[in-house]
């Protein structure tokens, strides 16, 4: 009885590359080699075939298309290549451009979220250093609170030095 199991064992063995068969090797633009049951793309050299797979015999067109009634093109019959320029996207390079396409919608959609946060800090920032500058032109007295926690007020050359970072802020958020 083991004898007969390891009998068809080995014979199903042997089978297994009959269907490696049907494969197809090529080697794409970017120099890798790859493997696939289905016939490589059309932008694939024929230098760059290796290995071809096993391909649908051609079938008869039908006589109610060979005739083309009605001045319509006759369809191309199963098994021709595709004419240069017909879409030949396979599902998977469809769902891969579709990933892409996601991903950069992603990250634009990121870039356009920073660039409003960081438009709306700079016109925080703007509306922060107007009141400032209204504050110091108003000519009241400031008063800060120093690196002793002291409060002190602010004199004059002070209170022009604050002015003027005030304006540096103004001119560079404010646009």
């Amino acid at each position: 009885m083991t004898y007969l199991r390891s009998l068809c064992w080995i014979c199903l063995c042997g089978l297994l590359p009959l269907v490696a068969h049907a494969q197809w090797r090529w080697t794409d633009k970017d120099g890798r080699t790859i493997f696939s049951d289905t016939a490589p793309p059309a932008d694939i050299p024929e230098k760059n075939i290796q290995q071809r797979g096993r391909q649908p015999a051609p079938q008869a067109v039908p006589p109610s298309v060979a005739g083309a009634p009605n001045g319509a093109a006759p369809a191309a019959p199963v098994g021709t290549p595709p004419a240069p320029g017909a879409n030949t996207k396979s599902a998977a390079d469809k769902e891969l451009e579709e990933k892409v396409r996601k991903a950069e919608e992603a990250e634009k959609a990121q870039k356009e979220a920073e660039a409003r946060k960081v438009a709306q800090a700079k016109a925080e920032n703007c509306d922060r250093a107007r009141q400032s500058k209204a504050t110091y032109d108003s000519g009241i007295r400031i008063a800060r609170v120093n690196s002793q926690g002291e409060r002190e007020i602010l004199d004059d050359a002070a209170r022009a030095q604050e002015l003027q970072r005030i304006q540096q802020v103004i001119s560079t958020d404010c646009k």
